[in-house]
């Protein structure tokens, strides 16, 4: 996946091209579809700098395997990124989980 795709899916959802973030929350890694989106004018980052930063989500998803289950779960769900809430995307990344999350 290419940060071009992710975006494409983004909006083929949600009409809009919503940043994408990634956290992690209690062990879990999740990609947050964060109420932010490109097409506003306050919008922080340039088209460029925005591709930039999804090719480096899509890389990170690539890498754990959680491409289809990114996919799947924004086709399947009926939430939608507003103001205040983000739409959280558990990845899980199974029996390699301790390869990408350091314990604090």
């Amino acid at each position: 996946m290419t940060g071009r795709e992710l975006q494409q899916l983004i909006i083929g959802k949600w009409g809009y091209s919503y940043d994408v973030q990634l956290r992690r929350i209690q062990g879990k890694i999740l990609v947050q579809v964060m109420w932010r989106y490109l097409e506003q004018r306050s919008f922080p980052l340039t088209e460029t700098e925005y591709i930039e930063h999804l090719n480096a989500i899509a890389s990170y998803l690539e890498a754990w395997g959680g491409v289809e289950q990114v996919q799947q779960f924004i086709q399947e769900t009926r939430e939608r990124p507003r103001l205040g809430k983000a739409v959280s995307i558990p990845i899980e990344l199974g029996d390699r989980a301790s390869e990408w999350i350091l314990e604090e």
